[in-house]
């Protein structure tokens, strides 16, 4: 298993630049939307890792992350989410 680290550079519209660790990509054949989920290793309360989920928009000048658009666009973002959880218990 490759354990290197994705990191990506999100730059604010401040100008600051976070640097971020890429969990997973990926794309709706049906829609052909694609998101990135990732981390800034930033903790809650209960010490659960909170991540964020980006749709990302090529455009000519480059790639930039946009919101999340719709409430079934969000219910099937959490379905990946809980594959890859279940699937990085086993």
């Amino acid at each position: 298993m490759n354990s290197e680290k994705k990191i990506m550079s999100i730059i604010q519209e401040d100008g600051s630049i976070d640097e971020v660790e890429i969990l997973v990509t990926f794309e709706f054949t049906d829609t052909k939307k694609a998101y990135v989920i990732y981390t800034k290793n930033e903790t809650d309360d209960k010490g659960n890792v909170t991540v964020y989920a980006s749709s990302i928009i090529d455009e000519p000048t480059g790639v930039r992350l946009g919101g999340v658009q719709t409430e079934e666009e969000w219910t099937r973002i959490k379905e990946v989410l809980r594959k890859l959880a279940k699937d990085g218990q086993q």
